[in-house]
């Protein structure tokens, strides 16, 4: 019976029209990064904003077409979540682990939902929604060394991210790079980018520490939270635009990713 189930839904991630439409889930990543990015750098030059993904939704919700490219942006995140999710029952996604490939249907839900929720006219504020867990996880016994773990998990994520661009391990994830100055450019977006958002989560994770360690879950922020931080040290500003920009990058190699990404064996 598993076995059948899993040829079953080999076959769901092999259709044509569920890849495809997975693919555009990069896409829509992407240019949600670049939104975020674009706000980011709002931030450093002292405008204001929001630069997470509750902002970059809210600014693509009053863009011309905005309520439309939402509808589209949820259903190519929810279709790739959805292949994460077979690539885990069938083995794992091509040069991913079960485990991995788990993470990940699981980080795209989460995105698809936050985006269904803009999409159909709510939303909502992505520090309150940090505050909120985190003050449910230090209402929890042990709740303090819980938070202090999720940190740290989340730094290392961070740091994973910095070193899988830096290594060029990004390009496993691509069937080629594309050829010529193509090639060039993407494993150029892809390294800064991905050791621009690997320095971004590592941040958040270390407010998610501060939290733990001063019993305060306002002391916890989510992406927001850490680029407005960063703005805040010695020469953040240029810091945050170098990381803004970066993450801008990381956007364009997320649509370099739809068209390239390895989805078969």
């Amino acid at each position: 019976m598993g076995q059948e189930a899993a040829r079953e839904a080999g076959k769901v991630a092999r259709n044509r029209w569920v890849e495809r439409l997975a693919r555009g889930g990069y896409a829509a990543a992407g240019l949600i990064h670049v939104l975020i990015g674009w706000l980011a750098i709002q931030v450093a030059l002292g405008r204001g904003g929001e630069a997470d993904q509750s902002g970059a939704l809210s600014s693509l919700r009053s863009a011309p077409a905005g309520p439309a490219l939402l509808w589209i942006c949820f259903v190519g995140l929810a279709m790739l979540s959805l292949w994460y999710v077979v690539a885990t029952v069938t083995g794992g996604a091509p040069g991913k682990t079960r485990w991995s490939t788990a993470a990940l249907a699981v980080v795209y839900a989460a995105l698809a939902a936050t985006t269904f929720g803009f999409a159909r006219g709510a939303g909502a504020d992505g520090e309150e929604r940090t505050d909120d867990l985190t003050a449910t996880l230090m209402g929890l016994p042990a709740g303090r060394v819980l938070v202090a773990a999720l940190g740290a998990v989340i730094v290392g994520v961070g740091v994973y991210h910095v070193w899988k661009g830096l290594s060029l391990k990004f390009l496993e994830d691509l069937r080629t790079s594309g050829e010529g100055a193509a090639g060039k450019v993407v494993r150029a977006v892809g390294t800064v980018g991905y050791a621009a958002k690997g320095v971004a989560l590592s941040i958040v994770g270390v407010l998610f520490a501060l939290a733990a360690l001063r019993a305060d879950p306002e002391q916890a922020g989510g992406l927001d939270a850490a680029l407005k931080t960063l703005a805040e040290q010695p020469f953040g500003r240029t810091l945050l635009v170098a990381v803004a920009v970066g993450l801008v990058l990381y956007g364009v190699y997320s649509f370099a990713r739809a068209r390239y990404a390895r989805m078969r064996g």
